[in-house]
């Protein structure tokens, strides 16, 4: 039985409080907080309840005629659910954080309605069921990302803004190039109709190559693939909780979504074999990943290193699918997941050590493990699983890529894993060796400021609580991956279910 109420209220959850939020005043900050957090909670039922529908055989669709050929379709699959539960799950954690680290901040209300209308975009992503409604809210996604790029106000962040709207709206028109393109070929894709395209026969290849690399380079900004990956380092001007979502939640993680529906969705996983696009698309990871990494090791501020560590982990996505097997199938999905967990710990940490002792830079991070110990297991937590150590999440990631890589005969990239390995170790394990095994700063020598306030630890528990519970969850993904409702398990369904080739 089809429901289409769900993934309607789904989106509605985010979108609806978006006038809200701006019809209140600056000084309703109660208000707002318990509209965001209401909105949060809500969301999280709802795709609980898709999840467990759609393991009990339920569907959900919902689609009107835009124009004549022309749907807007939710469609709701195994896929788009998993990437629906991560945004909204973290999205909570993320709300959380941020009403902590901008309290008392101004354009609160600014920053909380495009916040919310972000987490839409998101969703919409998700539960698009063809390329043009994926299209409607990937376009809607860079608008609402914008202002909270740009939320600080100062020359670096506008600057920033500029950069991010130049790549993301050149890859959203080379986006629409694409769509429109193959909608003129074979009508409105929905996904999972893989056989639109695999009929139109050999004759089609050689343009249907050239459509996929634009469609490739389109939704590669977002996933900041090299050489599109220019405006995410830049972006880290912006606050902690933006700097979380783009990374861990929302634009990043939409890119490289995107790219697993063109994969499995739009072409299907042996016609983009048969095109030969998918050892394209192993060079291509493989290329981001060592750079990515390199490139992390020369940063001496650690918001910039952990944006070009998202460079590389996002690309292990790509790498993963396109090894043309169930065992890189499910590392590239499971890795979507294992990579939010543990990116947006590892930024809520930054954030962290900025608001509470001002550091920025790594060089000032010596001894920080003691005075804030709780951020500083989390970040180790983060950075462990980042190198793809047990028992943390990360290490689940890159076994079944090695196991994918020997199941496609790839040896090759079993050393790319090594080297990548060898690389987050190289820029991950000085910060961790710095925040426990370095004394802090001399008594008046760059002393660390006091609590901000008696009576608390560390910090503001609405920093510090979604800070350790993504953490735990980096662990429990490793430790519990066998059970059902894991991160793996959905990764596995989902394979089970329609990717498999």
């Amino acid at each position: 039985m089809s429901q289409a109420w769900l993934p309607l209220a789904t989106l509605a959850t985010s979108l609806l409080v978006v006038p809200l939020i701006f019809a209140l005043p600056e000084r309703a900050w109660r208000v707002r907080t318990v509209l965001n957090l209401s909105a949060a909670l809500l969301k999280v039922v709802l795709v609980g309840l898709m999840v467990w529908g759609l393991y009990q055989g339920e569907s959900y669709r919902f689609s009107f005629t835009v124009v004549r050929g022309v749907d807007f379709l939710f469609q709701v699959d195994a896929l788009g659910l998993m990437f629906a539960g991560l945004s909204s799950l973290l999205w909570l954690a993320t709300t959380v954080y941020a009403i902590g680290y901008l309290e008392d901040s101004p354009n609160r209300k600014r920053f909380f309605g495009f916040f919310s209308l972000c987490v839409a975009s998101t969703v919409g992503i998700a539960l698009a069921g063809n390329l043009f409604t994926f299209l409607l809210f990937y376009e809607l996604l860079t608008l609402s990302t914008y202002p909270l790029v740009v939320h600080r106000g100062y020359a670096k962040a506008l600057d920033a803004g500029t950069v991010y709207l130049r790549y993301t709206l050149t890859g959203g028109l080379m986006l629409l190039l694409g769509v429109v393109a193959l909608h003129v070929m074979v009508g409105d894709v929905t996904f999972g109709e893989r056989e639109m395209l695999a009929d139109l026969g050999p004759g089609a290849h050689g343009l249907l190559t050239v459509l996929f690399l634009i469609l490739l380079v389109g939704l590669g900004v977002k996933a900041a693939l090299v050489p599109l990956h220019g405006w995410l380092p830049r972006a880290m001007v912006a606050p902690a909780p933006v700097s979380a979502l783009l990374h861990a939640v929302a634009v990043v993680k939409a890119g490289a979504f995107g790219i697993v529906r063109l994969v499995y969705d739009v072409y299907g996983i042996s016609l983009t074999y048969e095109l030969g696009l998918l050892t394209l698309l192993a060079i291509i990871a493989t290329l981001t990943i060592l750079f990515g990494s390199m490139r992390a090791l020369a940063q001496q501020e650690l918001k910039p290193r952990l944006a070009y560590s998202t460079i590389s982990q996002v690309s292990y996505i790509v790498l993963g699918i396109s090894l043309f097997g169930p065992f890189g199938t499910i590392a590239g999905l499971v890795h979507l997941m294992h990579q939010g967990l543990m990116k947006v710990t590892l930024f809520y940490c930054a954030g962290n050590y900025a608001e509470e002792l001002g550091i920025h830079r790594i060089d000032e991070l010596d001894g920080a493990g003691r005075r804030m110990p709780l951020t500083s297991i989390a970040f180790t937590v983060g950075a462990l699983g980042m190198i793809g150590l047990p028992p943390v999440a990360g290490f689940i990631s890159k076994w079944y890529l090695g196991m994918g890589a020997v199941e496609a005969n790839m040896p090759w990239v079993i050393a790319v894993l090594v080297a990548s390995s060898l690389l987050n170790s190289a820029y991950f394990l000085p910060i961790v060796y710095r925040l426990w095994f370095r004394p802090g700063p001399a008594h008046g020598v760059g002393e660390w400021p006091a609590e901000r306030r008696t009576g608390r630890f560390e910090i503001s528990g609405w920093l510090l609580w979604p800070t350790c519970s993504t953490a735990v969850l980096s662990i429990l993904a490793g430790l519990l991956a066998g059970l059902p409702f894991s991160p793996l398990d959905l990764a596995s369904f989902v394979t089970a279910e329609e990717y498999l080739p």
